[in-house]
This record gives structure tokens, sequence and C-alpha cells, in this order.
């Protein structure tokens, strides 16, 4: 309990907030890393997934790439990025190794993404997509209009997976002189400064609970089928000029 009360005091104090190197500096370091990971994730894998989702190939390749990813340590990959080419260079607002911090989070970030996406497309019922062709919907519009929106809520769960996921894992790139709230952490048990150590700790798991219900709402957002949500697929016009609706 008394460990508990030094770190509320530590989060309490103003200073520890505030100036170089202070714990919004950090956070802000961490959350900007976190979401350019991201992003540069879903530009690279989001597309290819979904593409192979809709060809129905290249399944067992995807896959298994992606299982890959999750087998080798992230802690391996960022310290032999920081001793290559990449270094421990200043990268602007990303900080120290701030490059080599965001190969690795994006690499992390790569199995979740590839492997929701493409299973979220493949499972759309396969008489969902022949209904739609029969409608006279060619590829692209299958996708758009039926494939997408239902694959959404899967895919839309492998970015709050990997969200989180890379939040959490962003503290490591403090052992390589990174950026981010792992500096916290680090410093306080080096030190044997216990209560700076678990404050740190403490703004990572609540920022990480933020952003779990924050992605966990626009997860139920997103799925066409919950209740109250009316969502239509309209076929082309024909030379009668009526449309026939399919409604789920």
């Amino acid at each position: 309990m008394r460990l508990l009360a030094d770190a509320w005091a530590y989060l309490a104090t103003a200073d520890n907030w505030t100036g170089a190197g202070g714990m919004l500096e950090l956070l802000v370091e961490q959350l900007l890393l976190t979401v350019t990971a991201l992003a540069a994730a879903l530009a690279i894998g989001l597309p290819v997934a979904l593409w192979l989702g809709h060809l129905g190939r290249g399944g067992f390749l995807a896959v298994n790439i992606s299982n890959i990813g999750r087998a080798v340590p992230t802690f391996a990959v960022l310290v032999l990025l920081s001793v290559g080419p990449v270094g421990t260079a200043e990268l602007g607002p990303y900080g120290r190794a701030g490059l080599a911090t965001l190969i690795a989070l994006t690499l992390f970030a790569l199995p979740p993404i590839i492997t929701n996406a493409y299973v979220a497309v493949r499972e759309v019922p396969p008489e969902i997509r022949e209904a739609a062709r029969g409608m006279g919907m060619r590829g692209g519009q299958v996708f758009r209009r039926v494939e997408g929106p239902l694959a959404l809520p899967l895919i839309v769960a492998g970015i709050r997976l990997a969200l989180v996921q890379v939040w959490a894992t962003a503290t490591i790139a403090a052992l390589v002189a990174g950026p981010g709230l792992g500096r916290v952490i680090t410093d306080g048990f080096y030190r044997s400064n216990y209560a700076k150590g678990l404050a740190g700790a403490l703004v990572v798991a609540a920022v990480a609970l933020v952003l779990e219900l924050a992605a966990a709402l626009l997860q139920r957002y997103a799925d066409p089928l919950r209740p109250g949500r009316h969502t239509s697929v309209h076929e082309p016009r024909g030379e009668g000029g009526t449309a026939a609706t399919v409604s789920t």
C-alpha cells in the first residue's frame, strides 16, 4: 500500500509531468509512435489481406507469414535494428531510436491486421456473394457493397488488437534509449525508485484501457448487423427503372 501511495504522489506532482523528459512529453511520444506504426501497418498489410481475401487465394501464405511475425520477439528486432544502419539516431518528434522503434512496432502490428482482414473477407457467406453477383454486381462492387461492410467488424477487431498491443509494447523502446513512457519505468527501477517505475506502468495501463474502450466502441459501430442499424444493397437500375433491394 505504501508503494501505491508513493506512486500516486509521484503522479500528483506537476513537475514530473512538465518540462523536457516529463511524463506528458513521453506520453505524447509513445502515442505518436503507436499511431504512426499502426498507420504504417494498415497501409502495408490491409490492402494485401483484403485483396487476397476477395480472390480467395494466398490465405495459407498470408496467415503463416503472420504467425512467423508473432513468433519473432519484437525486442530482438528492435535490438538488431538499433545496432544496424538504422541505429539510435534522433528522428524528429519520435525521439532517439525513433526509426528503429517504428519499424519494429510496425512489424509487430502486421500479424493481427493481416490475419483478421483476410479471415473477415473469406468468412462472408458464399450465398451472399452469389446473390450480389446475381443482381449484376461485378467484383469490385461485390467487395465494396457486400464483402467490405460485412467483414468490417472483424477487420476492426484486428486493428483494435494491434492498437493495444503496439501501445503496450512501445515501452520496450526505452531499453535501447528510445522514446516513450518506458523510460520512466526503466529509470525508476534502475535507480530503485520503485514508485516512479510503478507510476509509469500505471499510466501505460490506464491509456491502454482507454484505447481498448475506444476501439471497442468503434468495432461495435462498424457492425452493419448491430441492432437498430439498417443497411441495404441496391441493384443497379435496369431498363424498367426499378431497383431490387436486399436488406440486412
